[in-house]
């Protein structure tokens, strides 16, 4: 059986190259890229809670650290260091060895280099911190919304929770949706390159974690503005516009989290920018709303009449039945 500190050495140190120490001492040295702060964000995904027992140990190292990436990503930081703190029931070298390859896979792809973190014995708990990298004056953050900004959402929302549906036996998807909403469950991609781009473009942004509408909720409350999303303007996957049980693709639309996209405002006046941003990338940025100076806070969500619609759920709470 392999100790804490065997764990530590042979999964999980690897050279540093940007830092100026990095696993191995009491604490990690890093130095600040020469004109920029430090974004910081943790992340905890507990079994049991953000994923089911005898997940497969890759994966979870991929959305361990891309949940925290996405984080960075909704500030338009570039990601530079992790730590990572793991509680095991038992020091499986399979179960570490897959999760390591998942972990550093990802890593890689986005430059992040492991600095240091913790191991212990218990129910099984992954805990990552990433710190990035961003000119305090091109950060993005959730106050900047103001009255009369459009709201503009990429990719598509919903295809993780239809995912967590089939799942827990609550529709029955084809083998071809149960693929695509499965990957976005499990290996979501963060929008990284995105948030950087979107850098004195947006006004405000967030990446939805908890679902669509909870997550603009927190950009109109920090902003002290409302918000009115249009239901028929959000995009659905083939997968979402395909299920037959209209409550339940709404919910997943509007209120289902784990889809890691970004939510971001922007003036009108940089609908133009937008739009070749979305052409450069070839990535999907769909207009889905607009700010106003109604209730701070509120967010409504519309049909294509113009009247309000009731929202049973509006999203994960972390503390909910």
């Amino acid at each position: 059986m392999p100790s804490e500190f065997d764990i530590i050495r042979r999964y999980f140190t690897r050279p540093v190259k940007r830092a100026l120490l990095g696993v191995g001492d009491d604490c990690a040295l890093i130095a600040p890229d020469p004109g920029t702060v430090l974004a910081v964000s943790t992340d905890m995904l507990v079994e049991g809670r953000h994923f089911f027992a005898g997940a497969d140990a890759a994966k979870l190292g991929h959305k361990a650290l891309a949940v925290n990436l996405s984080d960075l990503a909704a500030m338009g930081a570039a990601p530079r260091y992790a730590t990572l703190a793991l509680a095991l029931p038992e020091a499986d070298e399979t179960w570490l060895a897959q999760f390591a390859q998942g972990f550093f896979t990802l890593a890689g792809v986005f430059g992040v280099e492991l600095v240091g973190g913790d191991t212990t014995r218990g129910p099984r708990n992954i805990a990552v911190t990433v710190i990035g990298a961003v000119p305090p004056e091109l950060a993005l953050r959730r106050d900047g919304a103001k009255v009369g900004d459009e709201v503009w959402l990429s990719g598509c929302t919903g295809d993780a929770a239809l995912a967590l549906a089939h799942l827990n036996a609550r529709v029955r998807l084809s083998d071809a949706a149960l693929a695509h909403c499965l990957a976005r469950l499990h290996a979501p991609v963060p929008c990284v390159a995105l948030g950087l781009a979107l850098r004195g473009l947006a006004s405000s942004a967030i990446d939805v974690s908890d679902g669509l509408v909870a997550d603009v909720g927190h950009i109109a409350e920090r902003s002290g503005v409302s918000v009115e999303l249009c239901f028929a303007d959000v995009p659905r996957s083939r997968a979402l516009a395909a299920c037959a049980d209209e409550r339940l693709a709404q919910e997943c639309l509007l209120a289902g989290g784990d889809d890691y996209e970004l939510v971001f405002t922007a003036a009108p006046g940089s609908r133009a920018k937008v739009a070749a941003l979305a052409a450069e990338s070839g990535l999907a940025l769909t207009r889905i709303g607009s700010v106003g100076a109604g209730e701070p806070g509120l967010v409504s969500v519309c049909d294509a009449g113009g009247k309000i619609m009731h929202i049973a759920s509006k999203g994960f709470d972390h503390f909910g039945g």
